[in-house]
């Protein structure tokens, strides 16, 4: 009898552990759906692919979560995570202390300059000198934007866009004379055919860590340390074990982690 009752309250617990994975939910990982090659592209079908999609599935796997893109406009990323519709962002989202007032931050997972971007028959620099007189577009709800506001609003016009692509269209089409982003990602605009035909880079902006930061990181909410401490855990482990250089490889010829 004893036996039985033992072997019914493993039975149970069994049970009970079995059931608590089953109704766990995945980890909602909130994105902007726009176009940020080679970090976020669209295939055919429609689905996500490109470095940063890759480095979220990694440092997911490694974390042992099982994670869920989710859209959301880019604007509300950071409400939707606080009122605890996602439960991180992972989107080229840099490190501030402005950002830092409302939500937390993992390790940054990668750290680049940023860059203005123009048309080549107009010759200026990255500077405020340079960009007097200047239409400069940014993308609102940005560090880009907030950078712009503090230190080109005496010397250029701010225009704000809901997107990146947005801006560099407009740029393209002459109706700004530069645009402000990631490095990275306008030298992927300057490499397409649009691109070589209109525009050409200006330099990187002057560095300014309370607004830039000290790099890109998954926002998590303030009070969740597992997920923090979990991402944390995945960005080291493929850093350590080279699955970060093997992603990398694929769309960059050097390593974008920074110093």
């Amino acid at each position: 009898m004893l036996k039985r009752l033992k072997m019914a309250a493993a039975a149970a617990i069994l049970a009970a552990s079995g059931a608590a994975m089953a109704s766990a939910e995945p980890l909602k990982v909130g994105f902007s759906p726009e176009a940020y090659p080679p970090f976020w592209v669209a295939d055919a079908s429609g689905a996500w692919t490109g470095w940063e999609v890759e480095i979220i599935n990694a440092v997911c796997a490694e974390a042992k979560f099982e994670c869920e893109l989710v859209p959301i406009p880019w604007d509300g990323l950071i409400p939707a995570l606080t009122t605890k519709k996602i439960d991180a962002i992972m989107n080229s989202m840099s490190i501030n202390d402005e950002r830092k007032k409302t939500i937390d931050f993992s390790d940054k997972y990668y750290n680049t300059p940023t860059a203005v971007i123009g048309a080549k028959d107009q010759k200026f620099e990255a500077t405020p000198e340079g960009l007097k007189g200047k239409i400069l577009g940014v993308q609102a709800s940005t560090v880009h934007a907030a950078y712009a506001k503090k230190h080109f609003t005496e010397a250029a016009e701010i225009k704000e866009y809901q997107t990146q692509d947005e801006a560099n269209q407009d740029l393209a089409a002459g109706r700004i004379d530069a645009t402000q982003a990631d490095s990275i990602a306008l030298d992927a605009f300057l490499q397409s055919d649009q691109g070589k035909a209109c525009c050409d880079s200006k330099g990187n902006v002057a560095e300014d860590l309370e607004i830039l930061g000290p790099g890109v990181g998954a926002g998590v909410r303030k009070d969740d340390t597992a997920t923090r401490d979990g991402l944390n855990a995945g960005i080291k482990a493929i850093r350590d074990n080279g699955k970060y250089a093997e992603i990398t490889k694929k769309y960059f010829t050097f390593d974008i982690y920074g110093e």
